[in-house]
Parts: C-alpha cells; structure tokens; sequence
C-alpha cells in the first residue's frame, strides 16, 4: 500500500505503530547512557556513539545507492546539533547526578515541547481539547516522578530540561525532512553531515574519555550507537511524519514508563504497581488527545 492508498485512520494507525516502535527503542536511552558513564565521559558517549551511528547510516545509504538530497544541508544540520549533539550531551550530563529513573522529567515535556515547535514551524493547530490532554498527561508524569524520586530541581533537571527543549525542536525539524525523504534516510543524512564534527570530537576526547570500559558500558555504548541514535528515528521519524507531529508525539509519554521499566532490570531500580497505575492514566490521556481536532 502506498501512501496515498492509505486512508487517514489507516495512517495514523501506521503513524502510532512505528512512533510507539521508537519510543520502545529510546527508552533504554538513559539507562544504557547510566551503563555507559561507568566506563567514558559524558563528550566521549556524545561524540562517540554519533561516529559509530553515522558508520552504520553511511554504510546502508552507499549499499542502497541514495543519492545527497539537494537543498537540505542547513535543516540537516540544525537537526544535527539537536539530536546529535544536544540530548546526547545534556543527558549524559545528567545522567551524572540523576538517576535514570528521574530522567522520567524530559520525558513528560517533550511532547508538549514538540508540539509547541510543530505549531510554530509546520502549521498545525491542534484543538484545545488536544492541549488540554497533552497538559494533563505530562502533568500526571510529572506527578509519578515527584512522588517516586523525591523530586527537587537541580543542576541536572536544568540539563534535562536543555535536553527536552533542543529534542524536540530537532524532532520537528526532522519530521519535516521526511515528508521529503523515509524516516531513516531523514536520520542516515543527519549523522552523515555532522560526522566531520562528531570524528574531530571523538578523537580530540578519546585520551580523557575513556576509563578502562567493562563490557558493560561498552556494550551501552554500541546499543547507544545503533539503537538509540539511528534505528529507533527510522521508525520514530516515519511515525510522525505519517501520522502527524503532535499527534504522534503524545505517544512519546509512555517512554517514561519504558525507561523505568528498563532501570529496574538493568540498574535493580524498584518498580511497583502504581508506576502501571500511572501508565494507564498516560494511556488513557493520549487515547483521548488522539481524538482530538488537529487542523
């Protein structure tokens, strides 16, 4: 079925699908990045992982025979130093002080932060009764990390906050490429345009960055480079451009609930029965936003 055959319900449909694939994949972003601090430092991770991710993306993009999509160097670029450079960095940073699990914060405001940015650079105008559930759902995450992790605002929700502001900003950018391109040539280019600048700072931070590794954090580190920074925005980027940005964004609330459930099996983090509670008053906030009028 081609994109044209799809009828709108079908394609948001598709569009939740592959956006909820993504966000799977994101969730054991932080985590992994807990994993990846025990063995290199916050510029190492960042630079590093885009190096290894731009490999893989080149590699597929010379395989299938793509050619450079003309006119798209600067948007590639501006999406570049969000997701490539920006999260990576302020969430290592984090990472540093905060446990994974509080990392929950960037999670529940980067929908309403894409949004924000899809109104003001696509034109969407969602209907109040979308804001109202994108508010409500981000209130009820912000709620579960205020009772689950003691909640005080530091130094490193600052970076979180940096972290969900440039996020979702290079989100909306790259949806837009999409339109023009498939969700993973979208990401392939972007790593392919800032490898010059991530090589440079892989090397110039290899002698500093590297504190004798266990398989642990090496293995985080590859999950980081494949994963989190290539394979989950093939799907994620295709899902919002399918199914629509701010639409498809909500669905990025249940990354919290995917992230915590990962902090318990990799980092022994506790989870009870009112983080399901919580997710199914998430889940039920974004069945109603999909509902909502969006123009």
């Amino acid at each position: 079925m081609t994109a044209s055959d799809r009828t709108p319900r079908q394609s948001l449909i598709l569009g939740y699908s592959l956006g909820l694939i993504g966000v799977t994949i994101f969730g054991l972003t932080l985590p992994m990045t807990r994993l990846a601090l025990t063995g290199f430092s916050p510029l190492f991770i960042t630079f590093g992982r885009a190096v290894m991710a731009a490999c893989i993306a080149g590699t597929v993009l010379i395989l299938l025979g793509k050619r450079w999509p003309k006119g798209s160097f600067l948007t590639m670029l501006g999406a570049g130093f969000c997701l490539v450079l920006g999260f990576p960095i302020f969430t290592s940073i984090a990472m540093q002080t905060l446990p994974a699990s509080h990392g929950g914060i960037v999670l529940a405001i980067l929908p309403l932060v894409t949004s924000f940015f899809s109104v003001v650079m696509t034109g969407e105008r969602p209907s109040p009764l979308f804001w109202l559930c994108g508010v409500a759902g981000a209130a009820i995450v912000i709620g579960f990390s205020l009772r689950q992790s003691a909640f005080h605002l530091a130094v490193g929700d600052l970076w979180l906050l940096a972290a969900a502001i440039v996020t979702g900003l290079g989100y909306v950018i790259s949806a837009r490429l999409a339109k023009q391109l498939s969700g993973w040539e979208v990401m392939a280019w972007i790593l392919v345009v800032m490898l010059p600048i991530t090589l440079v700072g892989t090397v110039l931070t290899a002698s500093s960055g590297i504190h004798s590794p266990g398989y642990d954090a090496i293995g985080a580190l590859a999950y980081q480079g494949s994963f989190s920074m290539f394979i989950g925005f093939v799907f994620w980027n295709a899902g919002l451009s399918i199914g629509g940005i701010s639409r498809v964004a909500q669905v990025q609330l249940f990354q919290t609930f995917v992230t915590l459930a990962f902090s318990a099996l990799l980092l022994g983090e506790h989870i009870g029965i009112e983080t399901i509670i919580f997710a199914l008053a998430v889940a039920l906030t974004v069945w109603m936003g999909r509902k909502a009028r969006i123009s």
